[in-house]
Formats: structure tokens, C-alpha cells, sequence
């Protein structure tokens, strides 16, 4: 059974990674079609064809490796000149040439208006933005439906222990310490608190930021008790606590590292655990925050897979936070399905799922806004850089300097290419013998 529950995980996430890929060649293609170009190919995958079905003057099909995906547009090359000795042009500019001469054998002159090299800069910038920005648009739909349908996992308001007293941790009773403030007011595990000295209340951390800002003050509750609503008061005890981030996540500490106290208001509960729904404002912040957290991350990507590979080879600790492969992703997924844990449920379950699918289509937009090739930033820049030479040479009364030659970027696309497949084959390698866990990091 759990063999069969992490196989379901498994396959859900490919079809997910699939769907994405499908909805980020879609990004290239509706616009590109819009803008007349000739499109020739929409693939999902790499290698050999499963299927294919041509419909129009465009042929769509799966491959057999799900691990990307690409459409073929017509004329990505300026027209060549027609020299393609190494001696007359260089060894660089002889790949160049003959590249674009294999590109301009592949259509009809009559399709020479149809090229992508043809467009106006701001059409090329939408086609080739098209693929990134549906993976930030599939994001944000995911982050919606987490934060906005499902909820935000977190402590709720409502209370999952009473303690006796108040006590330090080291003390084994609660002899010569006075009553807890949830003891005296009669609090109950189960009681839901509404409300607290006059503001509403949905999660254990707004409850907490009230208490600790009223310590020995009557507070008056609104408590929801068995489908009934009671009034109590609570007066908080004043206790000496470690100093919370201001999310009330994270204890503070001092420049030497000590945990930072002050005596604030303390009441003896403990929250359960609870999904509450955020307003759809919460969206925006909780996707610019993964954007820019992805965006690090890739920023420190060397240092990152040199950790990955000291893991991988010796018997260093892998970190939880670092990249992963599809292989990786595949094994949290079949991780999260076949869990048994107490509290990690469908609705659980469901809520990890998605969250994976969202961050892996927030690293699909920032990774393809990398501005180099093949990657969709490189043809960015390249239209940028275009943009910018034109607007110079009108400035400069001199005459169009034409389309950025992108096949002269050829070397460097291969090197790059080179570089991304051995990241992938250390990844996987990494994922196969020192897989990242959820559960046990």
C-alpha cells in the first residue's frame, strides 16, 4: 500500500511538471502564431517522438523524456551572407554562417516575412517572456488556492493544552509556582479564543502578541466551547520569556548569541495546528517572497552544487534547502502520498503537493529569465540589445544595424548547455544516493 501511495505521488507531480512545461511552450506559442510567425513544432519532452499530430502548419507532440519541452519557430537567425570558410570569416563566425544557412534551409523563402528575427523588439520580448511569465501566472493561481481556498497552515487561536503553572523548564512541579492565567480563567483544550481585550483573533500568534503586550492586565475573551460562544476574563501572568521575531516565529538573540528575555505576558497554552485562510491580498507577498528566495538561490547556485557535490561523494549532511533534480522532486512527492504521520492527512497531503508544483513554476520563471542561451533571458537580452543599438543608431542619424545575430552566441549556448547536463546528471546522482527528505532532514 505505501508502495503504491508513493508511486500516486509520484505520477501526480510528473503530470504536474508536464502540465507546466505544456503551459509554458503555450506562452511562447499563442503570441508567436499571434504575431504571424510560422511555428513548425510544439513538443513536450526531449528524445525520441511517443506521438504526434500535425494540425495546420504546425506539428504537436510528446517525447519520451518529460524533462522540458520547446517550439520551433521559424527564421531565430538573421538571413546569411553566404561565406562560410573558417579562413575568410573565423572559426566562430564559420559556426555562425553555417548555422543560419541550416536554419534558412529548414522553411520557403516565401515564409521570409514570418521569421521571429523579423518582429519588432517589443513582439519578440512578448513571445519569448510568454513561457516564463505563464509559470509566474500558474504560481500565483497554486498560491491562491493554498492560502486563499485551503489556508495558511499554522497555529490556530485554538487551544490544544492548559498548563498548570507557571514554571521554568527545568522544574519537575509546579510547587512554590503560582496558577497559570489560562488556569485561572477556566480555559479548556478545545476552546477556540474569538477574541482577546477587544480584537479578534484567528491564529496562536496574534493570540501571543496580545498576551505578551499585557502582562497582569484583565483582558476580556470571547471562547467558542462546544458550538457556544462565553465571555471569560483573562489576566496574564507577568513571567520572563525569550524576546520573538516580529512574526513570532524565532527567538532573538544578542551579539554573543544569548537568548534575549524580558518579562512580558504569559497566559499557559499551547495552539493546535490549523489551516487559516488568508485574504487574497496575501497572495502577491507570498509569491514576490518565493520569487526572491528562488532568485538567491540561484545567485549562489555554484556554491550550492559544489555543497551538493562534497554531499553527494563523502558523508557531509545534505541541506534541505538546496537544488534538487525532477528526481528529487519525484521522490518528496512519492514521500508526501505514502506518508503515515499523525496530523499529515489527505487535506495535508494535498496542500505539500501543491506548494512543491508552485515553487517548481516560481524556479521555472526565474531560471528562464536568466539572461544567457538558450534560456528564454538570453533571447530577452538579446532583444534588449537590439532595442538599445537601434535607438543609438536613430540618434546618431546612421542606418538600422538590424537584428541582434544570436548564432554568433552559438559557443557559448553549447558551453552553457554543457554546464546545465552536468548539473542534472550530479543532481540526480545526488537525489539517487543522498535523496533530500521532508520528514527526516
Amino acid at each position: 500500500m505505501t508502495l503504491l501511495l508513493s508511486l500516486v505521488g509520484i505520477l501526480l507531480i510528473v503530470i504536474g511538471i508536464a502540465l507546466s512545461i505544456a503551459l509554458h511552450e503555450i506562452g511562447h506559442l499563442v503570441p508567436a502564431k499571434l504575431f504571424g510567425v510560422k511555428v513548425t513544432q510544439y513538443m513536450i519532452g526531449f528524445g525520441p517522438t511517443v506521438f504526434s499530430r500535425r494540425v495546420g502548419e504546425t506539428e504537436y507532440g510528446l517525447k519520451w523524456i518529460p524533462l522540458g519541452g520547446y517550439i520551433r519557430m521559424i527564421g531565430m537567425y538573421p538571413a546569411p551572407n553566404g561565406k562560410v570558410s573558417a579562413d575568410s570569416t573565423g572559426f566562430f563566425g564559420g559556426v555562425s554562417e553555417e548555422a543560419k544557412q541550416y536554419e534558412a534551409s529548414q522553411y520557403d523563402p516565401a515564409d521570409a516575412a514570418r521569421t521571429f528575427v523579423r518582429l519588432s523588439v517589443p513582439k519578440k520580448l512578448v513571445v519569448m517572456l510568454g513561457g516564463p511569465c505563464m509559470n509566474l501566472l500558474i504560481a500565483i493561481v497554486l498560491f491562491a488556492v493554498l492560502l486563499v481556498g485551503i489556508g495558511k497552515p499554522e497555529n490556530t487561536s485554538r487551544v490544544g493544552t492548559v498548563a498548570e503553572c507557571v514554571r521554568p523548564a527545568e522544574a519537575q512541579s509546579c510547587d512554590g509556582y503560582p496558577p497559570s492565567a489560562a488556569k485561572i480563567a477556566g480555559l479548556q483544550p478545545g476552546d477556540e479564543i474569538l477574541s482577546l481585550g477587544g480584537t479578534p483573533v484567528a491564529t496562536f500568534g496574534e493570540l501571543t502578541r496580545i498576551v505578551r503586550a499585557n502582562p497582569e492586565k484583565p483582558l476580556a475573551a470571547e471562547v467558542r466551547r462546544g458550538g457556544e460562544t462565553i465571555a471569560l476574563t483573562i489576566t496574564p501572568n507577568r513571567a520572563q520569556r525569550p524576546l520573538l521575531n516580529e512574526s513570532g516565529t524565532d527567538v532573538q538573540r544578542g551579539a554573543d548569541g544569548q537568548v534575549l528575555t524580558a518579562e512580558v505576558g504569559f497566559l499557559g497554552v499551547s495552539g493546535t495546528r490549523g489551516y487559516v485562510r488568508q485574504p487574497l491580498s496575501a497572495v502577491p507577498a507570498t509569491t514576490f517572497t518565493a520569487v526572491k528566495g528562488t532568485a538567491n538561490l540561484f545567485l549562489g547556485l555554484p556554491q550550492r552544487m559544489y555543497d551538493v557535490a562534497v554531499a553527494a561523494f563523502s558523508d557531509e549532511k545534505r541541506d534541505p534547502n538546496g537544488p534538487i533534480s525532477v528526481v528529487g522532486v519525484s521522490r518528496l512527492a512519492g514521500e508526501v502520498t505514502a506518508a503515515e504521520h499523525a496530523g499529515f492527512g489527505l487535506k495535508e497531503k494535498a496542500w505539500t503537493l501543491l506548494s512543491i508544483l508552485a515553487s517548481l513554476n516560481v524556479a521555472l520563471f526565474v531560471f528562464n529569465l536568466i539572461p544567457l542561451p538558450p534560456l528564454d533571458g538570453g533571447h530577452v537580452a538579446g532583444a534588449l540589445v537590439e532595442g538599445l543599438r537601434r535607438f543609438l543608431a536613430r540618434l546618431r542619424g546612421r542606418p538600422d544595424p538590424g537584428p541582434t545575430d544570436m548564432s554568433k552566441l552559438i559557443p557559448l549556448t553549447n558551453a552553457i548547455v554543457l554546464v546545465l547536463l552536468t548539473m542534472t546528471v550530479l543532481l540526480v546522482y545526488a537525489d539517487i544516493v543522498k535523496p533530500v527528505s521532508l520528514f527526516n532532514p
